[in-house]
């Protein structure tokens, strides 16, 4: 059994997939967050998950903060640690603390569209297509290795709310199976390319 700690900054709808997916030999051992108001952790403990919260304006720096959530999510004993809608940047030793079990979920199809108002800025630059990355996290800001990315259409006259709405259906699909691959261990990393192992044992399938 792989424990799992998921990072969530608002309500947390990935997570939620996550928690729903009821994925083997995984153990959802906490959902943590630096917002206490966040509505993901209400979520979470109804469902006897454990949680608790660290308001990053009640430190100093990103720094601190970093340290006391590491502090944290340790007590937990990772084996994988989910950023689902984590909104912080992280500092270079957090990444290297969890480098290769820290996974994150990106609303563009990476390397494009890195940082924020990634859909505003893809309707803006005529794309034809849009999506979302999961990546292992790095100390560079969306940089990480990919390992998987789903893709929908941009469709004429779509607001940034409407592709938003169309990216996160897929998000839901695919970071529950990210999950499942990486507990499963067939998930390896080969410089910037994640290798999934062809012989993924099947009970670890989780997507339709």
């Amino acid at each position: 059994m792989k424990n799992v700690v998921i990072l969530i900054s608002g309500r947390g709808s990935n997570m939620q997939s996550i928690v729903n997916a009821g994925i083997p030999n995984a153990r959802i051992a906490a959902v943590l967050s630096n917002n206490p108001d966040a509505a993901g952790l209400a979520w979470a403990a109804e469902r006897g998950i454990a949680t608790a919260a660290l308001n990053h304006k009640d430190f100093a720096d990103r720094a601190a903060f970093d340290r006391e959530m590491m502090r944290l999510i340790d007590g937990f004993s990772p084996d994988l640690v989910v950023l689902a809608g984590f909104m912080r940047i992280l500092t270079p030793e957090f990444c290297a603390h969890y480098e290769g079990r820290c996974i994150n979920i990106h609303p563009s199809l990476l390397p494009a569209f890195t940082g924020l108002h990634t859909h505003r800025r893809a309707i803006g630059e005529g794309c034809r297509v849009a999506g979302c990355t999961i990546h292992f996290v790095t100390a560079e800001l969306d940089n990480g290795p990919i390992i998987t990315q789903g893709v929908v259409p941009i469709l004429d006259g779509d607001t940034e709310e409407a592709l938003a709405a169309r990216v996160l259906s897929v998000e839901h699909v695919l970071f529950p199976q990210a999950v499942a691959d990486f507990v499963a261990g067939s998930l390896h990393i080969e410089g910037k390319r994640v290798v999934k192992s062809a012989a993924a044992d099947e009970s670890q399938r989780v997507l339709a």
